[in-house]
């Protein structure tokens, strides 16, 4: 069996394995919660000192430009939380663990933190999300911010996803191509998506948006490990398609739209927010890619000028200066300065346990993180946004991205349900 892709239910059993083995001899930090100085509750990875939270990330694996993009960004989020004199007279303390998205060690990571932190400010990887989930709600209730935008991880009141789900990303995508006039009624639209809780979230979301713009989705489904999409490709130019929708890695994005464009096809292709990465721009495929590619995403880019971005951007630059930059900038500081707010929140509400963090960020109704979006973390079972900005690949702009329409719902996704 092929490891990266064991379904949720192996990799829970393979949880209580690698959890049995990893904890062996070894007890909790902390003996329940207690009252600190000042009057503040605190529980597991909070001291007086010290607020303990950990990062599960991919720096070796199929996703290591991403991991380690986040990983630094929520590294300079915390340096940068504590040089201003930390959350509740407590130091943020970041500790990370390279699983090289390998579901076995993913878990033992996770195992191995969880008795000592108060929660994760990133968890890569949706299907070993998936895999603890029941553990998660069940037992340990500590909060993991994934960068993973499944809508199988909706309804969890301690795994929360910052940004809409790829259902609803796909939908806007759509919306896009509709509003330009570059699809209309009849047509039929190619959608090449990963097996999986990514793909096939997203699927669920181009045959909502099909369903009411009386298009037709011709699926092609693929594996993590097919990088060459020329028998694609080939497949749906023959279904005479009019667009594309790819739900992948970038390198599948980077093949579908330089395949085509070597066969003299054009046709719009549009991504969801992980399907592409700046360094694809000087690949063969980096011409192609500029001229009528576009990827939905829940923030802006790195390279907008709006002050988010900008100051994050130059920050970013200082901090890491042989680093280049990309939208794992933005999704990983996001992720650690939501939980810099709810930390402030339990804070105020003196209680730092991982049910005050839990409570903290019900009450985020209207969260403005400085990159284009609004968020409401008031409903686990929603997604913290129904909007997309969509954007275009740009070798002149810093992070290779350029938006051409700012943040928007599109009309089909009123009413639609993750759970539908």
């Amino acid at each position: 069996m092929n490891r990266r892709r064991l379904p949720a239910a192996a990799l829970a059993a393979a949880l209580v394995l690698t959890g049995a083995a990893g904890c062996s001899g070894k007890a909790k930090t902390d003996d329940g919660d207690k009252t600190a100085a000042g009057g503040v509750k605190t529980g597991a990875g909070v001291s007086d000192k010290v607020i303990r939270l950990g990062a599960l990330t991919d720096m070796t694996g199929v996703y290591a430009s991403l991991g380690k993009s986040v990983t630094q960004a929520q590294q300079l989020w915390a340096k940068q939380t504590n040089a201003a004199g930390g959350i509740c007279g407590r130091t943020i303390e970041l500790t990370v663990r390279d699983h090289g998205y390998d579901p076995q060690k993913a878990l033992a990571a996770y195992t191995e933190l969880e008795p000592s932190v108060l929660g994760y400010t990133q968890f890569i990887g949706s299907p070993f999300v998936a895999a603890v989930k029941q553990r998660i709600d069940g037992q340990d209730k500590g909060l993991v911010i994934p960068q993973a935008w499944s809508a199988s991880l909706l309804g969890s009141p301690y795994i929360r996803t910052v940004g809409a789900t790829y259902d609803i990303e796909t939908i806007n995508a759509i919306g896009f191509l509709l509003d330009e006039k570059r699809i209309a009624s009849g047509d039929k639209i190619g959608h090449v998506y990963f097996e999986g809780d990514y793909g096939e979230n997203a699927l669920a979301g181009a045959k909502h948006a099909a369903s009411k713009a009386g298009l037709t989705i011709v699926e092609q489904k693929i594996k993590p490990t097919d990088n060459d999409m020329t028998a694609q490709v080939a497949a749906l130019k023959q279904a005479g398609v009019k667009a594309l929708v790819i739900s992948a890695g970038p390198r599948q994005a980077a093949s579908l739209v330089g395949v085509a464009a070597a066969g003299g096809w054009n046709v719009p292709i549009v991504g969801n927010n992980s399907a592409f990465s700046p360094q694809l721009l000087a690949t063969p495929a980096g011409a192609a890619l500029q001229k009528d590619y576009y990827v939905a995403s829940s923030a802006l880019p790195i390279g907008s000028t709006e002050a988010g971005p900008a100051a994050l951007a130059a920050a970013y630059k200082a901090e890491y200066p042989d680093a280049g930059l990309d939208n794992g900038v933005v999704a990983g500081f996001t992720a650690g300065s939501l939980f810099g707010e709810v930390l402030k929140k339990a804070c105020t509400d003196k209680d730092l346990t991982r049910e005050g963090i839990r409570k903290a960020l019900l009450s985020l109704k209207a969260y403005d993180n400085g990159f284009g979006i609004t968020h409401d973390f008031s409903d686990p079972k929603a997604p913290s946004t129904r909007e997309s900005v969509i954007m275009k690949p740009d070798a002149a702009v810093p992070g290779g991205m350029k938006v051409v329409k700012e943040a928007a719902a599109a009309a089909a996704t009123t009413g639609f349900s993750s759970a539908s």
